[in-house]
């Protein structure tokens, strides 16, 4: 496929936008909980991914929030309550998702590639590529 001119390279991939929102830190886990268990307030997703900081959670929701994969809803009761799950648009992705946890059987087979790699010893691998 040949790059049209003016484009740079890097922008040239039409998947690229995809895995820059799909797959930003955070996402799929976030995306994950609010499709495996449903409508959650706040200190729920923040219990289920328990290694996420509350700025961070905040933010990548609001993103998500942004981008149509997440919907949040405000009650106005007292005291206040916000829930969020997943939109429609978010649903979408469940095929992509499941495509990546079946391939995710190669697992293995990469961390025996990583582990010749490094016997190897010369933290390049052994072979004539970049140096």
């Amino acid at each position: 496929m040949q790059v049209p001119k003016g484009v740079a390279p890097e922008n040239a991939c039409p998947i690229a936008p995809v895995v820059d929102i799909v797959f930003s830190r955070w996402t799929t886990p976030i995306l994950w909980a609010l499709h495996e268990y449903g409508r959650q307030r706040f200190v729920e997703l923040e219990r289920r991914i328990a290694t996420i900081t509350p700025k961070v959670l905040t933010q990548r929701l609001r993103q998500l929030e942004r981008d149509g994969l997440v919907v949040r809803t405000y009650y106005p009761e007292v005291p206040p309550r916000v829930e969020y799950e997943i939109s429609e648009l978010g649903r979408s992705l469940a095929p992509l998702f499941a495509a990546l946890s079946e391939w995710s059987v190669n697992l293995g087979e990469v961390e025996r590639a990583r582990a010749a790699y490094d016997a190897r010893g010369d933290g390049r691998g052994g072979g004539r590529g970049l140096r």
